[in-house]
């Protein structure tokens, strides 16, 4: 397993994380146990901030809070200059829950309801990105209730297929986000938009998937895109101030994937998008960009204890954890594959290969198909690492899981960012079939 930030192995050969070995994290905070190296976490905020600064554009950072998003991590990220992304009530809720100034606040989302647009307009969030022509008639409706404003970008669907799954690629032509580049649904919008004045359109918005390795979908997005904003120009004389091309930018989780590095993927996106707006002549917008796989991913590591195991002799061995797809379903949901290692013994030589199986009662609850390890053990401690995005934010409490705690740590450092279900957490809002019963109004 290769070790991330500030992951070592120490003279007894068990795996230390911001200065603490795991068996320690086990100790103090129980397994499963999310752990995320904290340092790490804001190197890689900074990186980006050092390959936009290096190119000379007007820029702004926006970490997408769907990757892992806790009141910690909010604040954490407004620490490090980076507006943040929520495509829900909740993840607002939770952006302000850690004191964010909402004006540094970003909503996506292709079917926000009226109650989480009254609650993002009565915050006084930054900006809102409109995602359809039904959203245009209800948020200009609300402001008008409100007599409010509100800045917004229009999310433009390119038609832009990456070479990622089919589950996390959004701007392709045939999605369910965004206006249509090629069917007129971007001038349709700008009509639209002419009733509702107290909507004020700053720019567009692109995002055209994740888990994306190279900066090519990006140069046609933003090649796509300076042609629509002079098209717009032309028609509208509406020179846009934003253009916001999204994030989706991947990371190695095994020795199959090759991202290029941020500066490189960073300076292709740039000397694109100025190339693109030079040749119709016009000025480059502020550009924006949302990462947030490519922030905490790689900061975070999820640890397990190794229970039971199942020889099928000729076939496969299971060796079962504590944990499964209730906190990592990203296997099940789309093939994801990671590395492991028995983190209390990590300098042990490989000895089977095993597939790691979860505790649920699904056959399809594993987390790893056939990885080379020491022979685990009951009472190991099995370290799976890149797991810090869509892993604690797609948790659930299937057959009645609580879900695990999250530690960040730091210097040797620990700190609880979120607290370990119980299971009277789990039950905290089930009621009594001999409760109170409400009378039909029909």
């Amino acid at each position: 397993m290769i070790l991330y930030g500030n992951s070592v192995l120490n003279a007894n050969g068990e795996l230390c994380i911001g200065g603490w070995r795991v068996s320690d994290l086990k100790r103090e905070f129980g397994t499963p146990l999310y752990v995320y190296d904290e340092d790490y976490i804001r190197a890689s905020i900074q990186s980006y901030h050092s390959a936009f600064a290096g190119t000379g554009v007007d820029y702004a950072l926006s970490y997408a809070c769907k990757a892992f998003c806790t009141v910690a991590m909010c604040q954490l990220a407004r620490e490090e200059n980076v507006w943040l992304d929520v495509v829900s009530g909740g993840e607002l809720y939770t952006a302000l829950q850690a004191g964010v100034d909402p004006a540094f606040v970003c909503m996506h989302g292709n079917n926000k309801s009226p109650e989480e647009l009254l609650f993002a307009i009565r915050a006084g969030i930054g900006m809102i990105v409109i995602d359809n022509f039904y959203e245009i008639e209800l948020l200009g409706d609300l402001l008008e209730q409100e007599n409010a404003t509100i800045d917004a970008l229009l999310r433009v669907s390119p038609g832009v297929d990456v070479h990622t799954h089919e589950y996390i690629a959004t701007g392709r032509q045939d999605s369910k986000f965004g206006f249509d580049l090629y069917s007129g649904q971007v001038d349709q919008a700008i009509d639209r938009l002419a009733a509702y004045p107290r909507i004020q359109l700053l720019g567009l918005h692109s995002h055209i998937g994740s888990q994306i390795f190279d900066a090519d979908g990006f140069r046609v997005a933003a090649s796509r895109l300076a042609s629509l904003c002079a098209h717009l120009g032309r028609r509208y004389g509406i020179w846009f101030r934003v253009l916001n091309l999204g994030g989706g930018m991947g990371i190695r989780y095994t020795s199959d994937d090759s991202p290029i590095p941020v500066e490189r993927l960073v300076e292709g996106i740039v000397q694109a998008a100025v190339a693109s707006f030079r040749e119709y002549g016009i000025p480059l917008p502020r550009l924006m960009m949302e990462p947030g796989r490519s922030i905490v991913a790689q900061a975070g590591t999820t640890i397990y204890t190794v229970g039971s195991r199942k020889e099928i002799q000729g076939v496969r061995t299971y060796v079962a954890v504590d944990g499964g797809m209730t906190d990592n379903p990203r296997l099940a949901l789309y093939g994801a594959k990671y590395e492991a290692c028995i983190a209390n013994r990590a300098n042990d030589p490989d000895m089977e290969t095993v597939s790691i199986a979860g505790k649920c009662c699904e056959s399809g609850d594993m987390l790893i198909w056939d990885v080379a390890l020491p022979k685990p053990t009951p009472g190991d401690i099995l370290a799976v690492s890149c797991t810090g995005a869509y892993n604690y934010s797609m948790a659930s409490n299937y057959n009645r899981v609580a879900r695990p705690a999250v530690v960040f740590v730091r210097d040797g450092q620990a700190r609880l960012v979120v607290e370990r279900e119980t299971a009277a957490d789990v039950c905290r809002l089930d009621r009594s079939l001999r409760g109170p019963t409400i009378e039909s109004l029909g």
